[in-house]
């Protein structure tokens, strides 16, 4: 059976990326290891056994280019006002709330938020296809 354990990204400062995830989402640390040219850093919240894992590559000093790529990461929170203010509380600056009905319908209400590392993360409130 396949299972989703998790979603890594390169991330260049360990404290900043660590504080944002934690003071933002509620993620704390589960496991760090320690290489001799990188260091993983495997974050989830206590609900949850899927993990964000951050890699950070000893020396680097310049920002990654995330290209045309990378889409976003997206998290269901039951309360996306109470989220949209822990963001902005954590410095974080999220973006306008936006509620999605292209037809009168509710597909999603959700934000965009940036890491500190420019990765979007769509923060959507529990409901519909989302429950």
């Amino acid at each position: 059976m396949t299972k989703l354990v998790h979603s890594m990204i390169r991330v260049l400062d360990e404290e900043v990326s660590v504080r944002f995830y934690r003071d933002t989402f509620g993620l704390e640390v589960v496991d760090r290891l320690d290489f001799e040219s990188f260091t993983l850093i495997y974050m989830a919240l206590p609900t949850s056994s899927f993990e964000l894992e951050l890699t950070i590559n000893k020396g680097r000093k310049t920002p990654y280019d995330l290209g045309d790529g990378y889409g976003h990461l997206a998290v269901v929170v039951g309360d996306l006002e109470a989220a949209h203010a822990t963001a902005t509380k954590a410095n974080s600056e999220p973006g306008d709330i936006v509620d999605f009905r292209p037809d009168g319908q509710r597909v999603a209400k959700f934000f965009f938020i940036k890491d500190p590392d420019g990765y979007q993360i769509e923060v959507i409130e529990k409901g519909g296809r989302f429950a």
